[in-house]
C-alpha cells in the first residue's frame, strides 16, 4: 500500500493518505478570538480535505483542543455552523496548552476518501 504525504516539512506532514483514509495534522489559525481562529482552522481542514478529494461530510473523527474551556460554547458555535449535520463525526474536545500562547484552538481530523 502506498502512503502519500502532503505539505511536508522536516518535522511533519499536513496530510497523510493511506488506505483510503486521510489523517490531518492539527490545524491552527490566527486571530484574536476563538471565533476567528476556529473559522480559520476549519477553513484549513476544508482545504486539506479538498486537496485529497474528500470533504467534511466524510470526517470519521475529530479532536479539538482549546486553551480555556470557558471558550467551549464560542468554539462550538462556529463548529455547529460548519459541520455537516447529516454526517457529524465522532469528536472529543479537551483543554490543553497549545504550541504557542497565541493559539486558542487546534483541530485534528481523520476522514474517509
Amino acid at each position: 500500500m502506498s502512503i502519500n504525504r502532503m505539505g511536508k516539512s522536516a518535522r511533519m506532514s499536513q496530510a497523510v493518505v493511506h488506505g483510503g483514509v486521510v489523517y490531518l495534522a492539527g490545524q491552527v489559525g490566527k486571530g484574536d478570538s476563538v471565533t476567528a481562529q476556529t473559522r480559520e482552522v476549519l477553513a484549513n481542514v476544508d482545504k486539506w480535505l479538498a486537496e485529497v478529494g474528500t470533504s467534511k461530510s466524510n470526517i470519521l473523527s475529530a479532536t479539538v483542543w482549546i486553551t480555556d474551556m470557558a471558550d467551549f460554547a464560542e468554539m462550538n458555535a462556529v463548529w455547529d455552523a460548519w459541520v455537516d449535520p447529516a454526517n457529524p463525526p465522532a469528536r472529543a474536545c479537551t483543554e490543553a496548552a497549545l504550541a504557542t500562547p497565541e493559539y486558542k484552538v487546534e483541530v485534528m481530523v481523520t476522514a474517509a476518501i
